[in-house]
């Protein structure tokens, strides 16, 4: 398999988009970021493509942020197109935090949603923090019956993942328990709470994810793209756009509270402890 941190294959009308770091559960980096960037925009552009499949190679969808693997490069330049934001690998403290995070979560996020083609999230094993922000930002979600939901970031003392979605894809009350407890959501309860479009056994999820999507490929592509952007208009009158800004400015208070505070900008939390503290809970 290539090395490439992200895979894009078309097959007939659907585009398909895996990341590729299997190794580390696609743990996002920037380079799997700026890839995926491109690969919607290729998608967008090709006049073939009506509909988006986003995947993940392995066993699991996405493990989210990456915030400790050896190919982390967070600090790195990459060619940008995402936004308007100053290049950060040079700049410092909150100041670099924020024109990143305003980049490449935030604002990558925020397009990709936009996108004017069915988008659909293939999901198995784990979707975690980041992985939530990817799953959110597609159309529908088709989830193998081992899947599962979970952002677990309050651990570190910071208010959840940048796009804050969650208030809009789950009932409040039902988002505060996710948050406050960081347990798993599994895809049965996720597809009862209205989360996840389907479920389907393990073995079915790239058949069942491609049927649908070939479904879909055969309605009119403009009459898509109006009803994505009807639907996507009336959750932001419900206040997910202003939302997303008011949350994503706590994001940053709880980062820079953490910097003064504590080892780091995430709490002193690196993937071992963020396990060590699950298990924790768990017991």
């Amino acid at each position: 398999m290539s090395d490439d941190p992200v895979l894009y294959e078309r097959r007939g009308p659907v585009a398909h988009v895996t990341m590729n770091r299997p190794r580390y559960r696609n743990a996002q980096n920037s380079a799997m970021t700026y890839a995926l960037d491109t690969a919607f925009y290729r998608a967008a552009e090709d006049p073939e493509v009506k509909v988006v499949v986003l995947a993940g190679a392995g066993e699991h969808f996405s493990a989210g942020h990456d915030i400790g693997t050896p190919e982390r490069d967070a600090h790195l330049p990459f060619e940008r197109r995402a936004g308007l934001w100053w290049d950060h690998s040079e700049r410092h403290g909150a100041e670099s935090r924020f024109a990143r995070e305003s980049e490449v979560y935030l604002g990558m996020c925020r397009r990709w949603r936009e996108l004017p083609k069915p988008v659909i999230a293939s999901v198995q094993g784990a979707c975690v923090a980041g992985g939530l922000m990817l799953a959110w930002i597609c159309d529908l979600i088709v989830a193998s019956e081992d899947a599962f939901f979970a952002d677990p970031v309050v651990r570190m003392g910071i208010p959840g993942v940048e796009y804050f979605a969650h208030p809009w894809v789950l009932p409040p009350r039902i988002a505060k328990e996710l948050l406050y407890t960081g347990d798993r959501m599994p895809a049965g309860r996720a597809y009862d709470l209205g989360m996840v479009n389907r479920v389907v056994p393990r073995h079915e999820l790239g058949t069942a994810t491609e049927a649908l999507a070939l479904r879909i490929a055969g309605m009119p592509q403009f009459g898509l793209a109006l009803t994505k952007r009807a639907v996507n208009q009336a959750e932001d009158l419900q206040g997910l756009h202003t939302g997303l800004d008011s949350v994503f400015g706590l994001h940053h208070l709880a980062h820079a509270h953490n910097a003064e505070t504590a080892a780091d900008p995430l709490g002193g939390m690196d993937v071992t402890g963020m396990k060590e503290a699950a298990k924790r809970a768990v017991r």
